[in-house]
């Protein structure tokens, strides 16, 4: 297999990684996540511009890429510079519409792919523990279209998309892979409430309650009840993005820390030189490229039409990045010493985003159990 990215992917890192670098220093990038939006819309539109979201897409779509090695590329330079930026609400809600959407429910691709148009996925529920078939929220028939009752939380940027994917239960019991639905619902929806807050590792999120939400019979997407098996589909792209994410961020975390040993001096020496340093740096060198071949083999299987060795490649991915993303956040934050926790070290924000993104749409312990039933 070959592992090295075509020209037009270089391309594509090369543009990303150099506006990121020279546009989204530390300090603005703390000013905008931690901010009252929790990101910048500016800097959302020139991703969209270079091409970060339209590489997220196959070019039937509007895109001009879509694959597995795309997504990673993508979701890669976004950790490596802890963008946090809505990116992975348009890959979630643009995937569904390309897989499941009537060709009128395509047609607000091209806002998502512009980067004008906010889209959030809206499934997770107090109870559910990361449990795709667990939904409460009900939708029930409303003359020609639908009425739809019930709460979400911790959607990312909930409160301000325009467009939310809202899972509903349209037949059988709260743990029933059967009867799950998928529906578009409008950001401004009479009867849909939210209460946004800023996340601890930057971005945002909401809580939102469903009131007696209307919506007509076009917001159903996808088959009445069969949205379990689309939404299995959906969420791996989202594992696939958040593991390539946390590579991009541990990497990031490994050089500074690397860049450290080489430069802070102890007893008139670089602390690099002492070997019990030297020894737990190299550990963790190897355990990123242990996440990187995680992360690269989820990319391979994300279009694998064999449900079981895909889905075991994006937990197995997804549990990899969860347990060496924590242990590279301690032990970069261990040879930093205090500063490593300083508000003012950018360490300590890579350190946050690796732990947070372990919870994102499923922990280590969650995608363990998960990899085993699936063998």
């Amino acid at each position: 297999m070959n592992f090295e990215h075509n020209e037009d992917r270089r391309m594509l890192a090369d543009a990303l990684n150099r506006y990121l670098s020279e546009q989204y220093p530390a300090e603005y990038r703390n000013h905008q996540a931690y901010g009252a939006d929790g990101y910048s819309s500016e800097t959302y539109a020139k991703l969209a511009e270079i091409g970060a979201i339209g590489a997220l897409f196959q070019e039937a779509d509007g895109g001009f890429g879509g694959h597995g090695p795309d997504i990673a590329l993508v979701f890669e330079a976004m950790g490596r510079h802890l963008v946090a930026e809505p990116l992975l609400g348009a890959l979630l809600v643009g995937r569904a519409l390309t897989e499941a959407g009537s060709e009128a429910q395509k047609a607000r691709l091209e806002d998502i792919i512009a980067g004008s148009a906010l889209a959030a996925l809206a499934h997770d529920e107090p109870d559910n523990h990361y449990e795709l078939n667990r939904v409460a929220t009900r939708a029930q028939k409303d003359g020609d279209g639908w009425r739809l009752n019930g709460a979400k939380a911790v959607v990312p940027f909930g409160d301000q998309a325009g467009l939310l994917l809202v899972s509903a239960r349209t037949g059988g019991g709260v743990a029933d892979e059967t009867g799950i639905s998928l529906f578009l619902v409008p950001g401004d929806a009479a009867g849909l409430t939210s209460r946004g807050y800023g996340r601890i590792d930057g971005g945002h999120a909401a809580e939102l309650v469903l009131t007696d939400v209307r919506v007509g019979a076009d917001a159903l997407l996808g088959a009445e009840g069969a949205g379990h098996a689309l939404l299995e589909r959906v969420v791996g792209y989202g594992l696939l993005a958040l593991a390539a994410e946390s590579l991009g961020a541990m990497d990031k975390a490994k050089d500074d820390t690397l860049e450290y040993l080489r430069t802070r001096k102890q007893f008139g020496v670089v602390i690099g030189s002492f070997q019990a340093l030297q020894h737990r740096m190299a550990d963790m060198l190897l355990e990123v490229e242990q996440a990187r071949s995680a992360v690269i083999n989820a990319a391979a299987a994300i279009d694998d039409t064999d449900r079981v060795a895909r889905e075991k490649a994006l937990s197995a991915g997804k549990y990899s990045v969860g347990k060496i993303g924590t242990l590279i956040a301690e032990e970069a934050i261990q040879m930093h010493g205090g500063i490593g926790v300083t508000w003012e070290l950018p360490l300590a924000h890579y350190a946050k985003r690796l732990v947070m993104i372990d919870h994102q749409l499923g922990d280590m312990d969650h995608h363990l159990a998960r990899w085993m039933a699936l063998a």
